[in-house]
């Protein structure tokens, strides 16, 4: 039955001018009982009934199945079976039973597309019946929330149309619609703030109504609960998310991965994940991690694709939902087939070019790219396939053939699918080879992304290109090289070279981040064929930073002196911002990133630094007993390996009130120079003392000299040898006979003033005292000063001037 089958195939397709190019065209509703009139094809076809059963028309469907049944005697098409469209062909937007009517004597045959129409058979239905969602107090109005759309078998107006909300409430509305991508969205609408307070739940009815006549519905209930304060839900990294997966995968493969974030944190921020409205159960979701995992095999053959949602839900009861579409790739298990129709050999060497040598088909049971066949020749120069309607080749010549030359080839025509890896089918006939350099080398990549650390050896190796060639020989012998610069260009970095046998990529110098973060090369692969054949691909270089800079610090600025001071009230509470230390790192990632410690300070319990701000705070009010300068080193570290770092000092006054700030900053510098003030005053008091001390025995010696001198001119006066004035004032009783006194005078001056000075001799006896009379009262006076035997009356007038002056009368 098989080989007539394919006989009567075969003589349909070589008399290919008897077939319609044109398929006709019918529809029939889904659902419609078996024996039910789709067309009449006899006449249609311009064929009379009878001609039917003469011809033995039949149908052929491409998977076999008879759903639809020819009435010869009529000539009528009509349902074999119930159809089913969500069966045949799911919610594709057009369903389509693809048939063929072949009649033989002679052969013929006619394409037949029956379309198989939708009714509104299904009704919309909501994956859940009762749903809740947890919406905090704090949305806006105008807030949407996703819920998961009615599903409907049917399609079209037939699909669900609208959805509404019953009974209404003033909280809540609905929107929906589709989506760039054709997906059907459904949000819940925040029309009204909610109050917790208030309300803690609303609750309503959410129905959604297809477009059929009569229209059918379905609903679920809505149940809203009211939280607090979790105000950012769950967002998913993609709306969708695509993944493929093996026909033939274990159980446990981990198809893909959702992720979403929160930006709340504690349990508002903690995120788990399970189905949506869709579910599949030849899957499992991981509650923590969002993997979605293979439960069991999967089929292709069965069911192409499996589409569902993931519902990711944080602590607080916000929620987001992305849908999730897994592919099933079909696994290539099957090899083309090759069936031979029709092969001419031997064939004449004055066979003209074009003449048809064999006629085969090619067929493959898997699908998509896996059913998909090509056929070629392996390396034949005389002869070349020619499609010729579907999967039927024709084997034609090329040239003329000449037996004295060749005499024979083997052609071998190759069948491979487009499966991964391909499987092949071989038919052998006759052929020839010769290669030719007609392939160009084709790098492994599109691109390469090389890494270097900065400050590397001298020609080091980052990495290697490698391309390949189809050729054989030398055509595949390929050797590297840098591109040469055009003459707009700039010439190719001189830092980089590349092994023209292997393709080793080398830096030849060190390099230095901050000066050149990455440089792209252009390398050229070239085989040896003739003429030679090249590709190109770019090379990027990438500097990779090292931790080489310190960190710098701006603010204070460190290079004044002495540092600067900030100015803080005594009032100032716990908490309160003296300054915020700013420093900058060249280098870049997480050696740039810089860290802040309070290092030394003079009372390190009264500041605290902000290890990320580098803001300086008070830690506790400031107090009586703190010192009112207060000096702080700030320890700046980057978070490299090693660290490096760097430090900032900084001064602060600790003030009742802000009035000081109108001194003079000479003066607030002057108390950071206290301790080497002290230590000048010091120096300077003790210069100043010794100058003393030596002033004071310069004027004793003086005063010894004088005294030495006027030895020999110190004269005792009497009354009768002094001024008139002074000797009046003697006899007059005024100086007491028994007190002597010391009387200076000036030279020639009798009205100048003499001083009383205190009794050289106040014990004296009462007695009386002439001038050169009694020997007993010379005895008394001191030897020291003149006595009248040292100076005569006659002689007291020619006294000098500078021993008058300090005479002494006694």
């Amino acid at each position: 039955m098989a080989i007539a089958r394919q006989v009567l195939c075969l003589s349909a397709l070589l008399s290919l001018p008897h077939a319609r190019s044109q398929p006709l065209r019918y529809s029939v509703a889904e659902e419609a009982p078996s024996g039910s009139l789709v067309a009449d094809v006899a006449e249609d076809a311009g064929l009379a009934p009878a001609q039917l059963s003469a011809r033995r028309a039949r149908l052929a469907s491409e998977d076999g199945r008879q759903r639809l049944r020819l009435d010869r005697a009529t000539g009528r098409l009509v349902v074999a079976e119930r159809l089913d469209r969500e069966e045949l062909c799911a919610q594709a937007p057009a369903c389509t039973l693809p048939l063929e009517l072949l009649l033989a004597d002679p052969l013929q045959f006619f394409r037949i597309e029956v379309a198989v129409r939708d009714v509104n058979d299904h009704s919309p239905r909501f994956p859940d019946e009762q749903v809740t969602l947890r919406i905090p107090e704090t949305s806006n109005p105008g807030s949407r929330f996703p819920l998961v759309v009615a599903e409907d078998l049917d399609v079209g107006s037939n699909s669900v149309q609208s959805y509404s909300i019953s009974p209404w409430n003033e909280y809540f509305s609905v929107s929906f619609g589709n989506r760039a991508d054709g997906d059907q969205y459904l949000e819940l609408v925040l029309e009204k703030p909610l109050d917790r307070e208030e309300q803690e739940e609303v609750g309503f009815i959410l129905l959604a109504v297809d477009g059929g006549s009569p229209a059918r519905s379905g609903s679920a209930e809505i149940r809203v609960v009211v939280l607090d304060a979790n105000d950012n839900p769950p967002v998913f990294t993609q709306d969708r998310y695509v993944g493929q997966v093996l026909e033939n995968a274990p159980e446990g493969t981990v198809v893909l991965s959702v992720v979403a974030t929160d930006l709340d944190v504690g349990a508002n921020g903690d995120i788990s994940y399970q189905w949506g409205s869709q579910s599949s159960s030849a899957f499992e979701i991981d509650a923590k991690s969002g993997e979605i995992n293979l439960m069991k095999p999967l089929d292709f053959e069965m069911t192409e694709k499996h589409e569902f949602s993931v519902q990711a839900m944080d602590g607080g009861g916000l929620s987001a939902i992305c849908k999730v579409l897994v592919e099933v790739v079909d696994v290539n298990d099957n090899a083309p087939e090759l069936v031979v129709s029709s092969f001419s050999s031997p064939l004449p060497e004055n066979t003209l070019p074009g003449t048809v040598v064999a006629f085969f088909t090619v067929r493959d049971r898997d699908a998509g790219a896996n059913g998909k066949v090509t056929c070629a020749l392996e390396e034949q120069l005389s002869f070349f396939l020619r499609p010729a309607y579907k999967n039927y080749y024709e084997l034609v010549t090329v040239s003329t053939l000449d037996r004295e030359e060749t005499a024979g080839y083997i052609v071998t025509v190759t069948a491979a699918d487009a499966g991964s890896p391909p499987l092949t089918t071989t038919q052998t006939f006759t052929v020839d080879i010769s290669d030719v350099n007609d392939n160009a080398p084709v790098f492994n990549q599109t691109s390469y992304n090389m890494y270097v650390h900065e400050n590397n050896i001298p020609t080091v190796l980052v990495g290697t290109v490698y391309a390949s060639d189809a050729d054989i020989g030398p055509n595949a012998k390929v050797t590297y090289s840098l591109a040469p610069a055009q003459p707009t260009e700039q010439p190719p970095c001189s830092c980089i070279s590349v092994n023209s046998e292997n393709g080793h990529v080398f830096v030849l110098r060190p390099l230095d981040y901050e000066e050149l973060k990455q440089v792209e090369v252009l390398v050229v692969a070239s085989d040896a064929g003739s003429p030679p054949l090249s590709a190109n691909v770019t090379v990027r270089l990438v500097v990779v930073d090292e931790n080489d800079n310190a960190p710098l610090v701006l603010h204070p600025a460190q290079d004044s002196s002495p540092a600067s001071s900030e100015l803080v009230p005594m009032s100032a509470e716990a908490g309160y911002l003296v300054t915020k230390v700013v420093a900058v790192d060249a280098d870049s990632g997480q050696n740039s990133w810089l860290s802040y410690q309070l290092l030394k300070a003079t009372d390190p319990g009264l500041f605290v630094v902000g290890a990320q701000s580098g803001e300086v705070r008070l830690r506790r009010p400031v107090t009586e007993r703190d010192t009112v300068k207060q000096k702080l080193i700030i320890l700046v570290r980057d978070n490299g390996r090693p660290p490096l770092s760097a430090t900032a000092a900084l001064s602060a006054l600790l003030l009742n009130d802000f009035s000081d700030v109108r001194l003079p900053h000479s003066s607030l510098d002057m108390e950071d120079e206290e301790d080497s003030l002290t230590v000048y005053l010091i120096i300077s008091l003790v210069f100043v003392s010794l100058l003393f001390l030596a002033s004071v025995a310069t004027f004793i010696a003086c005063k010894a000299c004088k005294r030495k001198q006027l030895k020999d001119g110190h004269v005792l006066y009497a009354a009768s040898n002094l001024p008139s004035s002074l000797a009046d004032a003697a006899s007059a009783g005024t100086l007491p006979h028994p007190y002597c006194y010391e009387i200076n005078l000036t030279t020639g001056s009798g009205n100048s003033e003499f001083k009383f000075l205190k009794p050289i001799l106040p014990s004296l006896p009462p007695q009386h005292c002439a001038l050169g009379g009694d020997t007993d009262c010379e005895q008394d006076f001191p030897e020291d000063p003149l006595t009248t035997e040292d100076v005569a009356p006659e002689n007291a007038g020619m006294l000098s001037a500078e021993q008058f002056n300090t005479l002494s009368f006694n």
